[in-house]
């Protein structure tokens, strides 16, 4: 292939898009560019420079209706060779059918572009080329053609002419002449007009009947092999479209010359384009109803450019997993009779600079060395607003472009499974921003989002929802959320925001929200959408967790979606839910001075009453960090050792408490500023430059160590779900803000936590305790020197005294040290 044309719109490889009613001498500003919006828009910069993507099919662009290129003769082919003969001139087109494939709203241009045999006989060659001055058809290299024939000009990149032939040839191309006609450049390119559609009924009988569970595989750009030759084929979901036309970097993007059909009633527009591959930019021109064009990055990219860059890019997968021992442990463990410890991640942040592969190196080691089972990446797909954290999604199956690639992505996921770390992927579908190149409105009509606004809007947050109720968006979700496990071997889905998605007046007064069909304020179609997520995700992705971010009292987040419940609805299928309560109230309680904290003693108790209702993470996540709400030690009462006291004594009680676990980053080490997605955690607190360096690694010892016992203590995590392995030892001392309990393994060994939020030192306390150990050892102290503590404790073995306690036949005495909590096992 020859060099591509000379771009009327900028140099080659500029990415800057032409949009419909602008000309080559005046190109539009990009969708984007501007002052970011509470949307989600962030300020447009020119597009960084890229690796060279493989030979692509150019064009030069060329605006529908635009005269013809000078020095053009009256057939159009300035001054064609001898060896080149001309084409018969044939009928013109209809005008109605010019129009609409140069105005980008024809339904099948495949009906009037490529090659058809005529009744009277030869075959009809037409194309669609804007800005060159010469087509010429080479028939297969055969003789019946010769070196080429030229085609004569229609006017308006329109390019036609019948050769005498018996019948289409098998393999043509075009010879395409731009630039100076007396030293043109040719280009050779196949025929997009050519092909057969590339993508089979099945495919959309299974988009239309929504159960497309590898969506991705049909829709979209997927580079490929079709009648022998590469390319892309390109397809899009626009049901209501007048039109849809793909435009790229390969046309100079110049949407004129390649408008896509329309596979009958499905929705969905498909074009094959020969040549062009792994790298390229393009998005859709999409033709609403009104007619009215907008370009729009595509909702199935799997690769975008780079924000506030919009353009998404043609990719595939080379990467080689090296986890296969990873994925065949993960098939067979069961999440909750199983260590879960998260820790939680802003991947951009954790060490600001770092791309996926830098992260690689070095949080693998980092979460291995805590003891943590999981990481948790706040949302990782494309979003164009760095300050919304992720979850303002616009691009849910590409992973986001700052910090490298998809194959990146997965080399990041693979180092952690390869030193035995799960992952988990924060995945945000209750709503999307309304940027204009995005999903919003995306073939001119409510698409993805309800028609209603009274459904669409959501209140909070100034984005969009989804309608569940339609069969193709929720499939668009389903297989999304199995894009993540399958694609990129994701461990767990953290679903954001599940309540605002189970409420239809979720944040709205009375008038603002329309009841469901049987007046009631449930949103079934959202109810639907998340069974059927939760079910294909457990039935394709084995050892898979899905956790629901749920803020409510609805029944059944956790329960099996065959389980009809007393709302009388199935349960949602999760495998987890946070629990905010727990939180709430634990931090509630935390806050008081603890001379107060006696009145508000059940704050820590209660979570106990509904403790199995549900299966629970116990989350402290970067939602209670942020906003003004201060890091986790700055919530604790008194000076700065009792801060750090009451930090890790809430841990060491955290850790013990019936359900998992997750703490965002900076908390481990207790950083006290609250956290900043600019700059991340504060790590210079534990150099030894720093003064009070020691206290920081101190906390994170603790945690470190909570992890690690934890994990080697079946007690803590065996019977996370069964309400046998918990038992009350001490749950009514308020005076003494003490709290005490057992853990219980499946074979009944046990674990013994006690929390004393007191800054006082309890000698002697009595502690009624199982009759079977012989003794009992301390195996955590949160108040140890080595942590940052007073060092009191229990260093000898505790004798159980036959003195009954608590409803039990046997107690011990101990000594409970100042805002700290001890865990003790039998001796």
């Amino acid at each position: 292939m020859t060099a591509r044309p000379p771009s009327p719109s900028g140099p080659a490889g500029d990415s800057t898009e032409q949009q419909p009613g602008t000309t080559a001498a005046e190109p539009a500003a990009r969708p984007g560019r501007g002052r970011a919006k509470a949307s989600g828009t962030a300020p447009r910069r020119a597009a960084a420079p890229r690796t060279p993507a493989a030979p692509r099919t150019p064009a030069a662009p060329r605006q529908a209706g635009a005269p013809s290129a000078p020095g053009a003769t009256e057939g159009g082919t300035g001054r064609p060779s001898a060896s080149s003969p001309r084409a018969v001139r044939p009928a013109p087109l209809d005008p109605g059918d010019r129009q609409r494939l140069l105005d980008g709203t024809h339904h099948d241009p495949h009906a009037l572009l490529g090659a058809r045999p005529l009744p009277e006989g030869g075959v009809l060659f037409r194309a669609l080329r804007p800005y060159a001055h010469a087509v010429t058809v080479v028939a297969g290299g055969g003789p019946e053609a010769g070196p080429g024939t030229g085609l004569h000009s229609e006017g308006d990149g329109l390019f036609a002419g019948v050769l005498p032939l018996d019948a289409v040839p098998e393999d043509y191309r075009l010879l395409v002449s731009y630039g100076d006609p007396g030293a043109p450049e040719v280009l050779e390119q196949h025929d997009p007009y050519r092909f057969l559609p590339a993508l089979g009924e099945f495919d959309l009988h299974l988009i239309h009947e929504g159960r497309h569970e590898r969506l991705w595989e049909a829709l979209g750009a997927e580079p490929m092999t079709h009648g022998g030759v590469t390319g892309t084929r390109f397809t899009v979901w626009a049901p209501n479209a007048r039109g849809v036309r793909v435009t790229g970097d390969f046309t100079c993007w110049n949407g004129t010359c390649y408008p896509m059909r329309s596979l009958g009633g499905s929705g969905v527009w498909e074009l094959f384009v020969p040549g062009v591959g792994e790298g390229a930019l393009y998005k859709f021109d999409i033709a609403g109803p009104d007619g009215a064009h907008s370009l729009r990055a595509d909702p199935m990219a799997r690769r975008t450019e780079c924000p506030p860059a919009t353009a998404s890019i043609v990719t595939s997968s080379a990467y080689r997993w090296g986890d296969e021992e990873w994925m065949r442990r993960r098939a067979g463990r069961r999440v909750h009779q199983a260590p879960f410890s998260v820790y939680e991640v802003h991947p951009a942040s954790w060490r600001p600079g770092l791309g996926y592969r830098q992260l690689a190196e070095q949080l693998p080691a980092y979460v291995k060395e805590l003891g943590f089972t999981h990481v948790e990446l706040m949302p990782v797909a494309e979003h164009p607003f760095g300050g919304s954290w992720g979850y303002q999604v616009t691009s849910y199956y590409a992973p986001t472009a700052r910090l490298g690639t998809p194959d990146d992505f997965r080399y990041l996921v693979d180092a952690l499974h390869r030193e035995g770390i799960g992952v988990i992927v924060d995945w945000v579908p209750a709503h999307f921003p309304k940027d204009a190149w995005a999903l919003a409105r995306f073939d001119g009509t409510p698409l993805y989002e309800p028609a209603d606004p009274r459904r669409a809007e959501h209140p909070d947050w100034g984005t969009l929802t989804f309608d569940y109720g339609r069969t193709e968006v929720r499939n668009f979700l389903v297989a999304n959320a199995v894009y993540w496990c399958e694609e990129f071997h994701i461990d767990g889905l953290r679903v954001d925001a599940v309540a605002s998605m189970l409420y239809l007046d979720y944040s709205r007064e009375g008038g603002e929200w329309v009841p469901n069909r049987y007046g009631g304020r449930e949103n079934l179609d959202a109810v639907a959408f998340l069974q059927e997520m939760n079910a294909t995700v457990y039935r394709r992705c084995p050892g898979v967790v899905t956790i629901a971010e749920e803020s409510t009292a609805w029944d059944g987040v956790t329960r099996p979606t065959h389980v009809t419940g007393p709302n009388g609805l199935g349960g949602l299928g999760f495998g987890l839910k946070w629990n905010m309560g727990w939180m709430h109230d634990s931090l509630g309680y935390m806050a008081h001075e603890p001379v107060h904290r006696k009145y508000h003693h059940h704050e820590m108790t209660f979570s106990m009453v509904y403790a199995y209702s549900e299966n629970y993470v116990l989350p402290i996540s970067h939602d209670e960090v942020v906003h003004g709400k201060g890091p986790l030690v700055n919530k604790m009462p008194g000076d700065w050792w009792q801060r750090r006291a009451g930090h890790r004594a809430y841990l060491g009680f955290m850790w013990a408490h019936p359900g998992k676990q997750l703490l965002f980053m900076g908390q481990e080490f207790a950083q006290g500023a609250e956290w900043s997605e600019a700059h991340g955690p504060e790590w210079w607190l534990m150099d030894d430059t720093y003064a009070a360096a020691g206290d920081h690694r101190g906390v994170r010892g603790l945690v470190r160590d909570l992890n690690h016992v934890y994990t080697a203590e079946p007690a803590l995590w065996e019977r996370d779900t069964d309400p046998s392995g918990f038992s009350w030892i001490e749950g009514d001392a308020a005076e003494d803000n003490v709290f005490a309990f057992l853990r219980l393994a499946a074979d009944g060994s046990p674990l013994l936590c006690v929390s004393n939020f007191s800054p006082v030192v309890r000698r002697d306390y009595r502690l009624g305790v199982p009759s079977e150990p012989t003794g009992w050892q301390e195996v955590l102290n949160t108040d140890e020197a080595r942590y940052g503590g007073s060092g009191v404790g229990n260093p000898d073995p505790l004798k159980p005294e036959a003195s009954p306690w608590h409803g039990r036949r046997v107690s011990i005495q101990a000594t409970l040290p100042p805002l700290a909590t001890v865990w003790l096992r039998p001796a």
